[in-house]
């Protein structure tokens, strides 16, 4: 299967690690409603993460994620709630394909991940999840490991729309 190829070769060590990180851990872990996945990919003292809800005026766009106990209890909702739904398609195939995150730029220790959502997963009783959003994550190498130090997430995509 190819759905789910990481786009950076292995040689391209920093952007491999992050993909793997904020794409295929991610989903696997939110999949199976894993947080424990995923907790050690976080700088949890000083995480923060802000909610745009999916508005293009960043004026409205909140804080809504002080800490990382907050997020987790979200992506935990999320995942649930995911969970709970019926779909007409392999789920985890089917967010690969909408999830692109090419656009990583990496600067010694800091990096900023472009990870973008943009597609349809039909649903068994014939209706879609439309994901159309973006997040930017901000990341850090701690340790000789990458992690995420906060994001702005759920923003329009494009941007502007």
């Amino acid at each position: 299967m190819t759905y789910d190829k990481n786009p950076f070769p292995s040689g391209d060590a920093d952007r491999h690690a992050l993909w793997e990180m904020l794409v295929r851990r991610d989903i696997d872990a939110f999949i199976g409603q894993d947080w424990s996945m995923v907790e050690d990919d976080f700088v949890a003292d000083s995480f923060f993460g802000m909610h745009a809800h999916f508005l293009s005026n960043a004026d409205a766009w909140r804080l809504q994620f002080p800490r990382l106990e907050i997020y987790r209890d979200e992506w935990l909702r999320q995942a649930k709630e995911t969970a709970a739904t019926k779909f007409a398609e392999p789920l985890r195939e089917a967010l690969f394909r909408v999830t692109n995150m090419r656009d990583i730029d990496v600067d010694g220790d800091r990096a900023v991940l472009h990870k973008k959502f943009d597609g349809s997963v039909a649903k068994a009783d014939g209706s879609v999840d439309r994901l159309k959003w973006q997040t930017l994550y901000f990341c850090r190498k701690v340790g000789g490991h990458w992690k995420i130090a906060g994001f702005v997430g759920y923003m329009p995509h494009p941007l502007g729309s």
